[in-house]
């Protein structure tokens, strides 16, 4: 029988849970209630390398309602030897601000302030904190293994093998009639969610243990947890229902969780921590300062002959932790010739991790911007440039890409910021003192499936249905969006169906994060619901049995994602305002079209693409952690030094897409767009500030400091 009722999926729903949030009844992971908890205040190495050779804490033990002080010397022992999760294993500092001691008391005004008591003394050494590029400095990561590592145990964010080459670059450079060469920086930039890192620890039992923790990923976080405690992981519930924000800074499990569970076990009761946000700068990670070599050869027509792309990093000596940021020119161009590479640089600094857009962001800051002065070079229009330059296939793999829309993003977002009626002359155009420029710049992040996703279907008489798997909703809608999947795959009303996520007890999901969750957690919900369906449907007669029904289903591998290239892309432009006298710099208009797939929820989806571009404004001028190198350590490590944009700094930010159902990325035809509405914002602006200024700035973020000293 034909269904009647309208589709969930690609309606315009309010979050389900936004009642909740409003009235702030919506549990957040410090906010859970046990009973007589405890609480941390954390000691921080005051040396960026050396040895602790002696902590004096009779003053803080003295203290009223101190329970304890933990130290390397008394601190339970760990299973593994990992310098970022296993805390307090050894007196070596590997970075400043390193966890060395840790305080438990009965309240946290006295937790803090006997942390403060705590006097530590160390053998400091040498340390090393200068990002530079010296070759003999220089280190190439190893390749992908899994998910997150490699062979040799570094983190690597899916980057499948450090460099690529394809036919005579360096040839090809040297031929070619017309030929750029530019390099372009990025700075240290911290994600600062709005919920500060917490985790609640409890121990059940005499070796069981529950974890509230403010974590992308609770399957994940459980594992990562119990390998570091030397527990199996059904020995372990980590409960996350609501995640005040993350952009990557929650998907690793940091040592706080594991603290929180060590100080518990001491005092043998629940314990919390709440991570202050200046020590987010340095215990939660960030996305690392990177260097971008970007140099393009290209006939006299606008045909690209070359494209070589090489990028430094830099990463922890102690833990190395490698991004895939150059990954972005393998595939968004067409050109015979064609190499990128990857380096780190090992220093002695807190362990990187994810930042929204990992590695796709700050490639394209380098290759769109690249992309915009060839185009001028040649003397083109940069849209035109880059549509003779689509590729008909992957340029190096040479797969079909499941589905690929670039041209329609450009030709949509210039008819709709009216880019015919562009001068392409630089300070053509002035109003009231102001410079106004306008620049474009493309994106893509791939769409992946991931791995390690089972949903578990509950139905019972009268047609109410239970839905189960251990997702996370970091503020994206994932309440409201596996609601709707799961509605259309159970042929329901989204009444009938109750979710249940945010818990390891539940059916295992991987993180949220990498544009993967609605198409990894939808397509094991659909799967589950379908035979639920079936199962009712064909052997129960239409009618839900009095006993009920139980299943639970893992996600199917997709049969075609060897077949395919599967990528998310998106076409943003930028209109910039530039005070002739001051240097200001203003984004009164960010437009953003994206080709993203089938789009579940317009209203939750558009909320994520502005969200996005107003990150990516903010990176572009406002954020750059600074770094004293005499003493180690990030400067500006709170948000009254580390500046990111309010709301008096973002204008109009408009967001569009491409109506279209990729037929090969999962069953519900999804891309992501999470990532992918940051990628392309960064060279957007940096090209609309030239098309102003004829200033080319090649090192984020944009301030005034980089404009006045030039010519206005």
């Amino acid at each position: 029988m034909t269904s009647t009722r309208t589709p969930a999926v690609g309606t315009s729903m309010s979050r389900l849970d936004g009642p909740l949030k409003v009235r702030g009844a919506a549990t957040y992971a410090y906010e859970h209630e046990v009973d007589n908890p405890a609480y941390l205040g954390l000691v921080l190495s005051s040396v960026a390398r050396g040895r602790v050779i002696a902590v004096d804490d009779a003053a803080a033990l003295a203290e009223p309602g101190v329970l304890a002080v933990i130290t390397h010397a008394n601190a339970p022992k760990l299973a593994n030897d990992d310098p970022e999760l296993a805390v307090l294993q050894s007196a070596e500092v590997f970075w400043r601000r390193q966890v060395v001691a840790a305080v438990v008391a009965e309240t946290i005004e006295v937790a803090r302030y006997a942390a403060g008591l705590v006097r530590v003394t160390y053998e400091e050494l040498p340390h090393d904190t200068e990002m530079r590029y010296d070759e003999d400095a220089l280190e190439k990561p190893g390749n992908h293994v899994g998910l997150f590592g490699t062979a040799d145990g570094e983190l690597n964010n899916g980057m499948p093998n450090a460099d690529s080459t394809v036919g005579d670059v360096e040839t090809a450079l040297a031929e070619a009639p017309v030929a750029i060469d530019a390099t372009y920086t990025l700075p240290h930039e911290f994600q600062s969610p709005m919920e500060p890192h917490a985790a609640i620890a409890q121990w059940t039992g005499e070796d069981t243990l529950t974890i509230y923790h403010s974590t992308q990923g609770v399957t994940d976080a459980r594992n990562w947890i119990a390998m570091t405690l030397g527990l199996p992981p059904r020995n372990i519930r980590v409960i996350s229902p609501h995640v005040g924000g993350g952009f990557g800074s929650k998907t690793f499990p940091q040592s706080y969780a594991v603290l929180a569970a060590m100080a518990a076990e001491v005092v043998g009761g629940p314990v919390k921590l709440a991570l202050t946000r200046q020590q987010t700068f340095f215990m939660t990670g960030y996305r690392a300062p990177s260097r971008h070599r970007v140099q393009l050869g290209a006939d006299r027509n606008g045909r690209l002959t070359a494209i070589a792309h090489d990028s430094v990093q830099q990463t922890a000596r102690a833990k190395k932790y490698a991004e895939q940021i150059a990954i972005v020119s393998r595939a968004m161009w067409a050109a015979p010739h064609r190499r990128t590479t990857h380096r780190l640089l090992p220093l002695d600094v807190s362990v990187p991790t994810i930042m929204r857009g990992p590695g796709e962001t700050q490639g394209a800051f380098a290759l769109e911007s690249a992309m915009d002065e060839m185009a001028i070079e040649l003397g083109m229009d940069p849209i035109e440039f880059r549509i003779l330059n689509e590729p008909e296939a992957h340029p190096e793999s040479g797969l079909p890409f499941s589905s690929r829309h670039v041209v329609e993003c450009l030709r949509a977002g210039a008819r709709i910021v009216g880019w015919d009626r562009r001068d392409p002359t630089p300070r053509s155009r002035r109003e009231n003192g102001w410079l106004i420029g306008t620049g474009v710049a493309t994106g893509l992040h791939v769409a992946p499936q991931l791995r390690g996703n089972s949903t578990r279907v509950q139905a019972a008489p009268g047609g109410r249905y239970t839905v189960s798997i251990a997702a996370a909703d970091i503020g994206t809608g994932t309440w409201t969006s596996l609601v709707q999947i799961a509605a259309d795959g159970l042929d329901v009303d989204v009444d009938a169906v109750t979710m249940r996520i945010g818990d390891s007890d539940l059916p295992s999901a991987s993180p949220a994060g990498f544009s993967s969750g609605t198409s990894s957690w939808g397509t094991s919900i659909v799967a589950a619901t379908r035979e639920m369906r079936r199962l009712v449907d064909e052997e129960h007669g239409g009618t839900i049995p009095a006993q009920g029904l139980d299943i639970t289903v893992d996600a199917p591998i997709n049969p075609y994602a060897s077949q395919y290239e599967m990528y998310s892309f998106g076409a943003q432009f930028a209109q910039v305002r530039i005070h002739e006298e001051t240097g200001t710099v203003r984004v009164p208009r960010m437009v953003g079209v994206f080709d993203a797939g089938r789009i579940v929820n317009p209203k939750t989806a558009r909320s994520q693409l502005i969200g996005g571009m107003t990150q990516g404004i903010s990176m572009t001028l406002h954020e750059a952690g600074v770094i004293d190198n005499r003493i180690g350590q990030i400067v500006n490590h709170d948000l009254a030094g580390y500046h990111f944009a309010a709301n008096a700094d973002i204008g109009s930010v408009e967001a569009h897409w491409i109506d279209s159902v990729d037929p090969y990325t999962n069953p519900l035809g999804t891309k992501g767009l999470g990532e992918v509405c940051v990628v392309g914002v960064a060279a957007a602006i940096a090209n609309a500030v030239y098309h102003a200024t004829g200033l080319r700035i090649r090192d984020l973020p944009i301030t005034l400091d980089k404009l006045l000293p030039q010519e206005l």
